[in-house]
């Protein structure tokens, strides 16, 4: 997986933070037995994240090895984004006490929407008019009024849920956007942070509502938070990706992937773990552990398709 302090490594203009994909059960228990330290949630909230976008930037990786008629090395981007998302993103989110009950997990869901779109993504496309990159201003807007439905569905639900009456809203179509190889079609530094900061929160929403619909007690809740991931997912990360050229020939693709999997395995997470074990938090030592261990396994089988398309 790529990650934020692994940025140098891996993109001379964007970092790219990569994490496990659809597989396995996405499930979370509602709260940890043991709550962890202040540190070591931030660890784990790192850890989501980086594995959030990591999920979401194999996706678009094997996409790519396919147009390239590199079959083989599709599914290893595919098997190695569900690993992040299925197993590291789900286990990191049941120590961290992601999900809880769907009346909690609506009034998060709202309130992080109400932010992206009133001053999260305005601010962005502001700055992104100001620096001339007009596709990425009208995209940012774009965005802003996506986050906005989706701020008064959540609302609207939770006011079903918590009173028992009324229909809860009927989940959004996501409209999928392919994104092939490309450079970035955005000037100004400003907006390329901002793209990275948009483009690690979509991910990071679309893991998390997954997380919510499997442990959604209502099946309409479920269904709501299914689809809002969806359109995070292959409309708002894969509109935005295409903006920042996230997306290079597989060679290019592999060789990010080998860093940052690299840096995972030799330095973040044996940080972690070593964190973890000095605040006590013995069961996060280990899943870092694990992880460290399961990224150095990823890191050598990139390594190795990248030696073989050489």
């Amino acid at each position: 997986m790529i990650t934020l302090s692994a940025r140098a490594l891996i993109t001379g203009a964007f970092t790219i933070a990569l994490s496990t994909p659809m597989g396995g059960a996405l499930t979370a228990s509602a709260s940890p037995v043991d709550p962890p330290s202040p540190q070591t949630q931030k660890d784990l909230d790192q850890s989501m994240r980086g594995e959030a976008f990591a999920n979401a930037s194999y996706r678009l990786y094997a996409a790519q090895a396919e147009r390239e008629n590199l079959p083989s090395v599709a599914r290893l981007f595919e098997r190695t984004a569900d690993v992040e998302l299925g197993e590291h993103f789900r286990e990191s989110a049941e120590l961290a006490g992601l999900v809880h009950g769907d009346a909690e997990n609506l009034r998060a869901a709202q309130a992080g929407e109400i932010y992206e779109s009133r001053t999260m993504y305005p601010g962005f496309a502001k700055e992104a008019k100001a620096g001339s990159d007009s596709r990425a201003a009208a995209r940012f807007s774009e965005v802003a009024r996506d986050e906005g439905r989706h701020a008064r569905a959540f609302g609207a639900a939770l006011r079903a849920v918590e009173s028992g009456k009324g229909t809860l809203p009927k989940p959004p179509k996501a409209e999928a956007e392919q994104v092939p190889q490309g450079p970035p079609e955005v000037r100004a530094q400003r907006t390329r942070t901002a793209l990275d900061k948009a483009l690690h929160g979509e991910a990071f929403a679309y893991a998390k509502y997954r997380q919510y619909a499997e442990h959604a007690e209502n099946p309409a809740v479920a269904k709501l938070f299914r689809g809002t991931a969806d359109v995070e997912l292959h409309e708002h990360f894969a509109g935005e990706a295409k903006l920042a050229g996230l997306v290079g020939d597989t060679r290019a693709n592999l060789t990010k992937a080998v860093a940052g999997e690299r840096y995972e395995s030799e330095t973040m997470y044996p940080t972690f773990a070593k964190r973890a074990e000095a605040a006590g938090d013995t069961q996060a030592a280990e899943r870092f552990s694990n992880d460290a261990e399961d990224e150095a396994g990823h890191a050598r089988a990139f390594q190795q398709a990248l030696d073989e398309l050489s």
